[in-house]
């Protein structure tokens, strides 16, 4: 179980850095524009982001799971 953690937390690293390193030319605009959204929207999407990857994990250890 550790070594899932572990290599979930690495691939959120690696896409995390990925969206920085495309995206560096575009920082400030993007960060313009999320400045200027409403914090509910930024909530809710937050939201159902968190739900998603629980669910996505939670599918994928159940479906290879060894028992």
């Amino acid at each position: 179980m550790l070594e899932i953690l572990l290599l979930s937390i690495g691939l959120l690293l690696i896409f995390e850095g990925l969206i920085y390193f495309l995206l560096a030319n575009k920082m400030n605009i993007l960060i313009k524009f999320l400045n200027s959204l409403d914090s509910k929207i930024v909530k809710s999407i937050s939201t159902f982001c968190i739900v998603l990857g629980c669910c996505l994990i939670y599918f994928t250890l159940r479906l290879y799971s060894n028992n």
